[in-house]
Formats: structure tokens, C-alpha cells, sequence
């Protein structure tokens, strides 16, 4: 089981990260200060690898297998979910555990830090999406709010969410077929996009300041999504499509 990168221009293979025993569910890429991938594995661990070197620098044990990893904006914390329903937040230098977030009731399948760095956003098999505050210094109940409408279907896949650029809204799949849009100021379901005809394992805003594109009479809601793929293996592994979802105005 390994990690790849690829170079954009030339579409060529730059390397291959091996380490894990097991299944890679997820990872995620560090935004600034030391380039970090960080990756959550079947296996229990969490690696931690500097993309110039195929072997990772360290990793985190963990007793269950991890489905969803995060890393925060200042590269210092780790987030974690897996099939113990709990969100742990790593302490990167000292590798321990600084807190949990518990709330969840069934495995963590998304996790995703907010555009302003404030919030982390998860999304569980119990089809809830839950927003938490990450701020250093918040109280100890961490949990703001709770999103319903997504449904996780019975393949019960790793689904993912996402925040539009400006934190205003938040995204997920469903194993209806559909991708489901909030509001994060009042946890509002916004909407509720039909159309696929298998569990929308992923939604994702594009970029831009408003995910909404006005035009006369219609609505225009940019995200990309990722739909099933054949579920004969087991846990489901995304096929990639791009496009716009057009609504008409009522």
C-alpha cells in the first residue's frame, strides 16, 4: 500500500511513499511552513512523510484503523477519525493526543479544517456532518454544530465533506444519489442535489469568493463530485467527474 505524487506538467510519476501495511483511506497536505503529507491507513497509523523520500519520517499508533486525517493551517496538529467514532487532535512535535472531540456514533469518515482556520468540519457513517472549534484557546466542549440530510446508504462508504472558500457553507455526499449543501451560520440545509445514480462518495466547492453563480432564472451550484465505484471490493474507492449541477429557480 503506497502513497504516489505526479508532476502536473509532464503527468509523470515523482515518486512512490511506501510504509503502510494496509488500506490508505486518506491524507492531506500541509498548507504552509514544512511540507508535510500525512496519511491514515487501515493499519492503525498515521504517517507522516516528507515528499522528497519515499519512506515516511514517522508515524502515529493508533488502536483502530483510521478513515479520515487533517492537518491544521500552522502544520503543528493532526486530526484524526476512525472507526471508533472519536476525533483525536495530535500534538505533531510531541506525538500524543491533546484532546478529543466525541460527539459522533458511528465512524469518521471526513475531516476538513475551515478556510479561516477556526473550525474543523467532520462528516460520520451516523449521517451527520458536525462542525468543532479548533481555536487554541476554546472551552472544552468544543462542538458548535450538527448538519442533517445526508444519508449514508448501505455500502457505508468513506464519504467526504468540504467548506466553500469563505466557511459560509459546507458540502457533503449521500448515499441517496445526491450532494447536500448547509449553511454553517444556522446548520440550514440549503440544498439537496439529485442526479447520480450511486452513493456521491464526495463534494467540493470550486474556487471563488461565492460558490453561488447568479444568472437570470437559474442558479448555478459549482462542486465537483466523486461518484461510487464498484462496491464487489469491499470498501469503494472513488472514480473522478468534474461539472456544474444546474438548478432552475422556483
Amino acid at each position: 500500500m503506497h502513497l504516489a505524487s505526479w508532476d502536473l506538467d509532464s503527468g509523470t510519476r515523482i515518486r512512490r511513499y511506501v510504509g503502510h501495511d494496509e488500506i490508505i483511506n486518506t491524507m492531506d497536505i500541509s498548507k504552509r511552513g514544512e511540507e508535510l503529507l500525512i496519511s491514515g491507513s487501515d493499519d492503525g497509523t498515521i504517517g507522516i512523510w516528507d515528499p522528497r523520500t519515499k519512506n515516511a519520517a514517522d508515524y502515529f499508533e493508533t488502536e483502530f484503523p483510521i478513515t479520515a486525517v487533517a492537518i491544521s493551517e500552522a502544520g503543528n496538529e493532526i486530526y484524526s477519525g476512525g472507526v471508533d467514532n472519536d476525533i483525536r487532535v495530535w500534538d505533531i512535535r510531541k506525538k500524543t493526543v491533546v484532546y478529543s472531540m466525541l460527539g459522533h456514533q458511528d465512524t469518521v469518515t471526513s475531516l476538513r479544517v475551515s478556510p479561516d482556520s477556526k473550525s474543523l468540519l467532520s462528516f460520520s457513517m451516523d449521517s451527520t456532518a458536525r462542525t468543532w472549534d479548533i481555536q487554541p484557546f476554546a472551552p472544552t466542549e468544543r462542538y458548535i454544530r450538527t448538519f442533517d440530510g445526508a444519508s449514508v446508504g448501505l455500502e457505508k462508504n468513506l464519504i467526504g465533506a468540504s467548506w466553500d472558500p469563505r466557511g459560509k457553507r459546507v458540502a457533503a455526499g449521500s448515499g441517496d444519489g445526491s450532494a447536500v449543501v448547509w449553511s454553517t451560520e444556522t446548520g440550514k440545509l440549503l440544498y439537496k442535489l439529485p442526479g447520480h445514480k450511486g452513493t456521491v462518495n464526495c463534494a467540493e466547492f470550486a474556487p471563488g469568493d461565492d460558490p453561488i453563480s447568479r444568472k437570470p432564472f437559474r442558479h448555478t451550484l459549482k462542486l465537483r463530485m466523486l461518484i461510487k465505484s464498484d462496491s464487489s471490493l469491499g470498501i469503494n474507492r472513488s472514480n473522478h467527474v468534474a461539472g456544474r449541477v444546474e438548478m432552475s429557480t422556483v
